[in-house]
């Protein structure tokens, strides 16, 4: 990655920015690998997110201000998950995986310490689906959060949900409106309610 990011006139110009829209390109192969069950694709998608990583730790190597380079990311990476499982690397016990979730949590907690919200560390720029998903489930912290009720009859299966959501977007074109923007929205008021309610008390 050194001789490439040396040698290569593309290479040397690029920075973090710029190396955004493949991050985001490789992840969905990686994704479309593992949903189609392709091994070969699985090895050959994660060794590009693997050189992507290598690419920005290499920039950063290279950056003032920045200074920090592979074995860093390595050695923070160890670091973190040896905290997070001391139910293997310390005394701690955990023999279900809920056990485990409180150890991590609890590791995490700690770490995060500086945060005042539970929407902290959240991207925004996550896919809106996977967002809602998110939120949701940080809404569930935060009493008296309005979150839509679950319908009379809810899907069975995720073949189902699928072909719920999908409903819904039909419902959408046939309407002419923006599927994506309806939920973004929904989101945006979904969020302010959970920032509102944590400065009440009560709340965490």
């Amino acid at each position: 990655m050194r001789l490439v990011r040396e040698r290569c006139a593309w290479s040397r110009r690029i920075t973090h920015r710029d190396l955004v829209p493949y991050l985001i390109e490789e992840s969905a192969e990686f994704i479309d690998a593992i949903e189609a069950g392709d091994v070969a694709d699985m090895r050959e998608e994660l060794g590009d997110l693997l050189w992507q990583v290598l690419f920005h730790a290499e920039i950063a190597a290279g950056e003032q201000g920045e200074a920090f380079d592979i074995d860093d990311v390595a050695r923070g990476l160890s670091e973190k998950m040896i905290r997070r499982h001391p139910h293997v690397f310390a005394d701690a016990v955990a023999t279900t995986p809920e056990e485990v979730l409180v150890h991590w949590n609890a590791a995490k907690a700690a770490e995060k310490r500086a945060r005042t919200s539970v929407l902290d560390g959240v991207s925004e720029r996550m896919p809106s689906l996977a967002l809602a998903q998110k939120l949701l489930g940080k809404a569930e912290a935060v009493p008296g959060t309005a979150v839509p009720a679950r319908t009379a009859e809810p899907p069975a299966t995720e073949e189902e949900l699928g072909e719920a959501l999908l409903a819904l977007v039909a419902v959408a074109r046939a309407e002419g409106w923006d599927a994506e923007r309806a939920l973004r929205t929904r989101l945006r008021s979904l969020t302010d309610d959970i920032r509102s309610r944590e400065g009440r008390p009560g709340a965490i």
